[in-house]
């Protein structure tokens, strides 16, 4: 198990190729790198931010999900295709900077009256998703969000049946968020979590910087190597969540030290 931040971090601070510099030069070893628009997809963008990552490993890549996740389950075949041809384009710019998985919403549930999941279904386009992925060398991982499709625990294990080369991202702020403990999602990707997003929390509720809040990041971390988990724990707040940027490296080295305290 390792550290290492996102992207998202530093989200209107930097722009992604200026953000991966910074975390390199904080001495960051791990990194997912947060793709926020149509023009940071395609290996022409790739190729900037492999140039200015220096030693860091992009354990993954986000994209942002509402231009084109959704409808990658979608029905209208052109709107799908679509979908597809970004998703392509997405994969083929990560594989230049080296992401190993990619970190993924699907579906959004924004409307109240959302239809409960047809896991054959999700099952089948996760599948076809997997393919596009995997021709670029880089695996899908279905993160728990509460908005998104894998809002509550019990989904996942089901999914993974019906698409083995699936895995998994646990958010420990989008299981607060969904009303559900984090331990239940750990135990329903038990086996198959590739890398994980942390943050703190405070007395009043808001996120922070790990080391900075009350969670209990010890116990969240044994029960994670309990899971087989032997990923990166990657931070993710937001850009409002800290003051200086070498915080953020503090924050690493917190989590570091209960890595080795675990062992």
């Amino acid at each position: 198990m390792d550290t290492g931040v996102s992207t998202a971090c530093l989200f209107l601070r930097e722009m992604n190729e200026d953000a991966v510099a910074v975390l390199d030069g904080l001495g960051i070893r791990n990194t997912e790198v947060f793709l926020t628009t149509f023009s940071e997809y395609g290996e022409e963008y790739g190729r900037v931010i492999a140039a200015r990552k220096g030693k860091m490993r992009a354990r993954s890549v986000h994209v942002l999900n509402t231009q084109f996740e959704p409808q990658l389950f979608g029905a209208h075949p052109r709107a799908r295709a679509d979908a597809f041809a970004w998703l392509d384009r997405a994969m083929a710019g990560a594989a230049v900077f080296g992401a190993e998985h990619y970190t993924f919403h699907g579906i959004t549930r924004l409307k109240k009256n959302s239809v409960p999941s047809d896991v054959g279904k999700l099952a089948a386009s996760l599948r076809a998703i997997c393919d596009a992925c995997a021709v670029h060398g880089i695996g899908l991982s279905l993160e728990n969000v509460h908005w998104a499709l894998y809002n509550e625990p019990g989904l996942f294990r089901p999914l993974k049946e019906r698409c083995p080369a699936l895995s998994g991202v646990l958010d420990v702020k989008q299981a607060r968020l969904s009303g559900y403990p984090y331990q239940m999602y750990i135990k329903d990707m038990e086996g198959s979590i590739s890398h994980v997003h942390l943050s703190d929390v405070d007395e009043r509720g808001r996120i922070c910087l790990p080391g900075t809040g009350v969670f209990d990041f010890e116990t969240c971390l044994r029960r994670l190597k309990d899971a087989g988990f032997a990923g990166t724990a990657l931070i993710e707040v937001y850009a409002g969540d800290y003051g200086d940027v070498s915080e953020l490296r503090r924050a690493c080295d917190y989590l570091g030290e209960i890595i080795d305290k675990i062992g």
